[in-house]
């Protein structure tokens, strides 16, 4: 039998209250228990004293015997002086899954498309601003040569519609 110093949730919902209580490893979190060696209210400041409440005789005598504390209540016992808790490292637990690698190595890919595109999309742009340069000045030395053959041709006599009307005379009824 594998004994642990663990937490069992009390309280009401979005209210938690925990007991630390010495239980068989093999039974549920808020089940069967052997002793309540103390308490864990998290919803008080953490200044506070009454947020962690511990009976020290009883832990001692229960860590003398083989229980092992969770890694919560380890660190619980190491701010109590009772057991000397080590900050875990695990750098396997950081490190993204198969999926993750795959969603990034996609975005990845992405973005390097996203980026060529941009690239050619300006390339473009600017080719097409050259194409549209060469056109105006086309179109400006086209119509000086326009304007210049205009300049060189002799007037024509205005037309008839220019030419001012004369009043019709009236019917008279």
């Amino acid at each position: 039998m594998a004994l642990k110093l663990r937490l069992a949730r009390h309280g009401a919902k979005k209210r938690p209250y925990y007991r630390i209580v010495v239980a068989d490893s093999r039974s549920p979190r808020d089940g069967r228990f052997i002793e309540i060696v103390g308490r864990y209210n998290p919803m008080l400041a953490k200044d506070s004293e009454d947020r962690v409440q511990l009976d020290v005789d009883r832990i001692k005598e229960w860590l003398g015997k083989g229980a092992r504390p969770t890694d919560r209540v380890a660190r619980f016992l190491g701010a109590a002086g009772l057991w000397e808790w080590k900050n875990g490292n695990n750098p396997e637990k950081g490190k993204p899954g198969t999926k993750a690698l795959e969603r990034i190595e996609d975005k990845k890919d992405k973005a390097e498309a996203r980026a060529e595109a941009e690239k050619e999309a300006k390339e473009a742009a600017a080719e097409a601003k050259k194409a549209a340069a060469e056109a105006a000045k086309e179109a400006a030395a086209a119509a000086k040569a326009a304007e210049a053959e205009a300049a060189a041709a002799p007037k024509e006599d205005a037309p008839a519609e220019d030419a001012p009307k004369t009043e019709e005379p009236k019917a008279e009824e």
